[in-house]
């Protein structure tokens, strides 16, 4: 331990000992504690304790205090345990009669503090770290602590409760890791004292009546079989999987969630190998239990890697009936042999669609999800029924929409459960997603989204006709019936469906602004315009939605016709101006984001109005980053004047200056010449105010844009620096104005040669090294947690703490 928190220790300890100081909050003590757990890794325990006996004397103290809060007795307890983590120091310990005191039920056990749940969880979390060797057993024998264990199961705070449950599994697992480890499956009566204890409970808790005690039985083992895989586990499965398939026999089945949990927990670990039968428990239970508990146990065989088939094949049928019965009681005419073959007119399921709505939606909402979720997999049955499914799924959205007639009445029924579930028709779109098909009815908001990624999706898995990159024509008929709809989208009074159409044509348009029937389909509707008419909404969502379609469209010159063949890219350049105006005049951060976003993919891409004069167009763009008051618009302006630099010098990687020209009209044959248009688009005005910006994400990026600027120059030769003259004298006073937090001079113009000159004296690494700290790199050594908790109390002066 450092020699300067030893010093400080003392007085910690007597602060916290001190019920009448007030109590360290959380954050520190856990900071605490884990200081302590990585110097008692690093180190010995019992050597930290004989160097530091204040530590021995606060627990004593706090054992002693009747007025001590929860938390500074949880905390001791938690240390206690850190400490005897190590069997040496349990000895020490053990030899003052300290743990007794803390974990026996002469301790905390005993008292008026063990009400608090704190408390508790305290002395499991010290138990569950001190139980690490042979010594530690005998004393959770001795003590009494399994059966304290046994009663905190059903503790009212769920969290003591599952930690008391992890904590009897780690016992377990530490008891047979001795003689038992390397037997097979050793017999139950040469298991230790200890193990046989906790086993006995398990089995007089899966006999019990009472639901939580058999829940909390299955709970266990499932842990155990999910974490321990000495052999043992498995002569653990002959002795309890009796008492386990006896629960099936109950009506209704006691605790079936957990029980399922268990019995894949079981089947994924190494039991399987020794004890086949527990396929015949699998398949038993998936018929005991209802089709809505046996959902998640269905999902899961289909999962495994190892299964009998008859077991997959039943699998299988658990998670089809619910879309089965949905054809059955939909169909207007008998279905085809075969549909869903195995999986219709099952009376459990059918009961379950139609005892309540609530049970109804549940059920069908869990199949479609276990479905979506077994589709990608490689373990999916094969063949798979790709087409009775989709048919499933559409039946479903149709009840929903009530769109179906039916002319039976389980079919009556469904249709008024069904009708207007927004929650079903969310999963069913989820699963048409799935299967890369789709088609929904467009009304409620949520419902909508997920009809425009299943539409999308549709789209982007439709079969391409061979030797042809145009769309197939059933494309080309869908999107002409799609626009038309979209187009009412764009005019819905409710902002947030304006919004979402909006994202659906950006996300079209960049997959397919190159297709010739896209394109013709698009500039017939009405699409463009009203798009277009959308950067005026009065929502700025909306709005920002707008600059990214308009960007995209006209990226791809579908934003509206020309105006004349004389004038072909007139409307667009009225584009540039109003994106322009939005940069400098909208009220609201998005917009102004969106468009520096649209601006830099353009200038990325060589659009034609930003080609026309690329510099006037840099220029303008940089004097409105700069200046606004929002940080993602300002690092994002940063990023266009990266873009920017790759044009003029090369991209990164590259050191071959000019890579990307200029039009020939301006060519640039030098570095100087470079620099020249670089200070003329006053792009380093920009960069070194940035590089002292109050938000990190700006300051790192102008770095990181200097320093690449730095490195392309580097190779080139430098050009004419005007080494100490005024210019560079007056730039670096002026930046260390800008460091001290004056930012209002500005640079003014300036020369190729002076800021080649203060880019050399800036240290760019170190800066950015210092960015990419963490904001309480300063102090956060255990020197500091320890003056900042002193001085919290008023034990150190002002000037010793460090409070970061």
């Amino acid at each position: 331990m450092d020699p300067e928190c030893s010093r400080l220790l003392p007085a910690l300890c007597a602060v916290l000992a001190d019920p009448r100081q007030p109590v360290a909050d959380d954050t520190c003590l856990e900071k605490l504690l884990d200081w302590f757990t990585t110097v008692t890794e690093a180190g010995s325990s019992l050597l930290l304790l004989q160097e530091n006996p204040c530590l021995v004397e606060l627990l004593f103290r706090v054992l002693k205090s009747q007025d001590l809060s929860s938390r500074i007795l949880s905390f001791s307890l938690r240390l206690a345990g850190i400490f005897a983590a190590q069997e040496d120091c349990f000895q020490y310990l053990q030899q003052g009669e300290l743990l007794p005191m803390l974990f026996g039920e002469v301790g905390p056990l005993g008292g008026a503090a063990w009400t608090a749940p704190a408390v508790r969880s305290g002395w499991i979390q010290g138990l569950r770290t001190l139980a690490q060797h042979p010594s530690a057993l005998r004393f959770l024998a001795a003590c009494g602590a399994v059966d304290t264990i046994f009663s905190l199961q059903g503790d009212p705070s769920l969290f003591v409760a599952s930690a008391a449950g992890q904590l009897l599994v780690h016992i377990l697992d530490l008891a047979m890791r001795g003689p038992a480890e390397g037997r097979c499956s050793p017999q139950a009566c040469d298991w230790p004292a200890c193990a046989q204890k906790i086993v006995c409970h398990i089995e007089d808790s899966l006999c019990s009546m009472a639901t939580p005690q058999v829940t909390q039985a299955l709970n266990v083992l499932t842990t155990v079989f999910g974490h321990c895989h000495g052999l043992w586990t498995q002569g653990l499965w002959v002795r309890l999987s009796p008492l386990v398939a006896r629960l099936l026999e109950k009506d209704p089945v006691p605790a079936s969630h957990s029980l399922v949990d268990l019995l894949l927990s079981v089947a994924r670990s190494s039991v399987p190998s020794s004890d086949r039968g527990l396929w015949e428990t699998l398949a038993q239970t998936l018929s005991h239990l209802s089709p809505t508990q046996a959902g998640p146990l269905a999902l899961g065989i289909l999962k495994l890697q190892d299964c009998p088939q008859a077991l997959r094949t039943q699998a299988f049928g658990v998670l089809l009936q619910p879309l089965a019965c949905v054809l059955e009681a939909a169909a207007q005419a008998p279905g085809p042999p075969g549909l869903l073959h195995g999986a219709a007119g099952d009376p459990m399921a059918v009961d379950t669609l139609l005892c309540s709505k609530s049970a109804c939606v549940g059920l069908l909402c869990c199949a479609l999800t276990h479905l979506g979720l077994l589709q990608p997999l490689p373990q999916r049955p094969s063949p798979w029924p790709q087409a009775p499914l989709l048919g499933a799924a559409v039946t479903v959205l149709r009840l929903c929409s009530g769109s179906v007639a039916p002319t039976s009445d389980v079919g009556g029924r469904l249709c008024a459960i069904l009708v207007g579930c927004g929650r079903v028709q969310r999963a069913a779109l989820d699963f048409l997603g799935a299967l890369s098909q789709g088609a929904a009815p467009l009304f409620p908001l949520q419902v909508l989204k997920k009809a425009f990624q299943a539409t999308l999706r549709w789209l982007l898995s439709s079969p391409k006709t061979p030797g042809c990159c145009d769309l197939d024509p059933r494309t080309q008929l869908f999107l002409r019936e799609l626009l038309p709809v979209l187009q009412k989208r764009l005019c819905s009074p409710c902002w947030e469906v304006r919004d979402s159409g909006l994202e659906f044509l950006t996300q079209m348009t960049r997959h397919w602004g190159g297709q010739a029937g896209f394109r013709q389909a698009l500039l017939a509707s009405e699409v463009p315009e009203l798009t277009r008419q959308l950067l005026q909404d009065p929502e700025s969502y909306v709005r920002a939605s707008a600059v990214t379609a308009t960007g995209q469209l006209s990226s791809w010159g579908l934003l509206a016709a020309p105006a004349s063949p004389e004038r072909p890219g007139a409307q667009q350049k009225s584009l540039l101006v109003e994106l322009l105006h939005v940069l400098c005049a909208d009220s609201e951060g998005f917009p102004r984001r969106a468009v520096t976003q649209v601006f830099t993919e353009w200038l990325r891409d060589g659009h034609a109005d930003v080609a026309e004069d690329p510099e006037r167009f840099v220029a303008r763009v940089l004097q409105a980053a700069s200046r606004d008051p929002d940080w993602e618009v300002r690092a994002q302006g940063l990023e266009l004047a990266l873009v920017f630099l790759g044009r003029l010098l090369g991209p990164r990687g590259s050191h071959r200056p000019c890579a990307v020209a200029l039009p020939e009209a301006a060519p640039l044959g030098t570095l100087a010449q470079a620099l020249q248009v670089l200070c003329r688009v006053q792009l380093f005005e920009f960069a070194f105010r940035a590089l002292f910006d109050c938000d990190r994400p700006v300051a790192q990026k102008s770095c990181d844009l200097l320093l690449f600027l730095r490195a392309k120059a580097a190779p080139c030769g430098s050009p004419q620096e005007a080494g100490d003259s005024p210019t560079v004298a007056s730039v670096e006073a002026t930046l260390q104005r800008w460091q001290a937090g004056e930012q209002g001079q500005p640079l003014g113009y300036l020369e190729p040669g002076a800021v080649m000159a203060v880019l050399r004296s800036i240290d760019l690494e170190g800066l950015r090294d210092t960015l990419a700290e963490s904001s309480d790199h300063v102090e956060k050594s255990p020197q500091s947690l320890l003056q900042d908790m002193l001085a919290a109390v008023g034990v150190l002066g002002e000037n010793e703490a460090d409070c970061y």
